[in-house]
């Protein structure tokens, strides 16, 4: 005669287990949605992880990478690479940039407000960058971070916007910056940042000389390879870095649009921190006919 095997009792979920432990038993109903409820939580976490940690997805909507990518094309951006490898130029790169940056309060008898900024300032104007500290644009908080202790007792030229244009006002204000300063709430200002995640390609990193001539770029007195066949246009007078040979400080990154003659990038704003890097597209889902690798991943075309 067959023996039956008898069956295993299924165990109730983790989250059950642990109401047990602490005296409730949960009737079937309960533990069917208290399971339900356990794996929401879980598929919630594992794309945290994910989206933070792995991977994001990014839209497009500008044209500074034509023909490369293209206005609406979607991606995945690898972030992960980054914490066994730093970036290398010639990649094309996701990173954070600086759009606007507005004050909102200014603490009474502060450096600020004896330097005369007032609440509404722009120290930072969506796609102008005649503004700034220190006589150059900022690309990052972290920027101006380092601007604010390289002059830590001494004093800072602010130049800002004041007003909404076309009728806004530049102003130059004179701050003197504290000796243990690091921010601008050590200045005294209260302020609204917004930010904006870029795409463009590597061209130079710190430690390197970039400069664009005769419609060439050079590295350290060199085309790079990567760029050997590509036209860089350096004929805007709002453009300050790269039109003539520029030192790339440590730490910073020298990124242009593969579209230069319509991309708002380091010729513009300077250098890109490399701690503002989010990552590096791999993978573009639209549009469909383009589905697939890119950027050098697995084996795909870096242009």
């Amino acid at each position: 005669m067959r023996l039956r095997r008898k069956r295993k009792k299924k165990k109730p979920p983790p989250i059950v287990r642990l109401a047990h432990r602490f005296g409730w038993y949960p009737g079937p109903v309960a533990a069917y949605l208290l399971g339900w409820l356990e794996a929401i939580v879980e598929a919630v976490a594992i794309a945290l992880i994910i989206i933070n940690f792995v991977t994001v997805h990014m839209y497009v909507p500008s044209e500074s990478m034509i023909p490369t990518i293209k206005p609406g094309d979607r991606f995945f951006v690898d972030r992960i690479s980054y914490y066994f490898r730093d970036p290398v130029p010639g990649d094309i790169v996701v990173f954070y940039h600086l759009e606007s940056l507005k004050v909102t309060g200014i603490k009474k008898g502060s450096p600020a407000d004896v330097a005369g900024f007032e609440p509404g300032d722009w120290i930072v104007y969506p796609g102008d960058p005649s503004i700034g500290a220190g006589g150059e644009p900022i690309s990052h908080l972290l920027v101006l971070k380092d601007r604010i202790v390289e002059h830590r007792g001494k004093e800072l030229r602010f130049t800002v916007l004041r007003g909404e244009l076309p009728r806004a006002v530049r102003l130059d204000l004179t701050v003197a910056v504290p000796p243990d300063a690091d921010d601008l709430s050590d200045l005294g200002i209260k302020y609204k940042a917004r930010y904006a995640r870029y795409v463009k390609r590597l061209i130079a990193v710190g430690g390197q000389t970039v400069e664009i001539k005769n419609g060439r770029v050079y590295v350290d007195g060199e085309v790079p390879a990567f760029a050997a066949n590509h036209t860089y246009w350096a004929g805007d007078p709002r453009m300050r870095y790269g039109v003539s040979p520029t030192p790339i400080p440590e730490g910073y990154y020298f990124v242009l649009g593969d579209n230069t003659m319509n991309s708002y990038d380091s010729r513009y704003w300077g250098f890109v921190p490399a701690r503002a890097f989010i990552g590096e597209p791999y993978f573009r889902i639209w549009p469909l006919p383009r589905f697939g690798p890119m950027n050098g991943y697995f084996g795909s075309s870096k242009w």
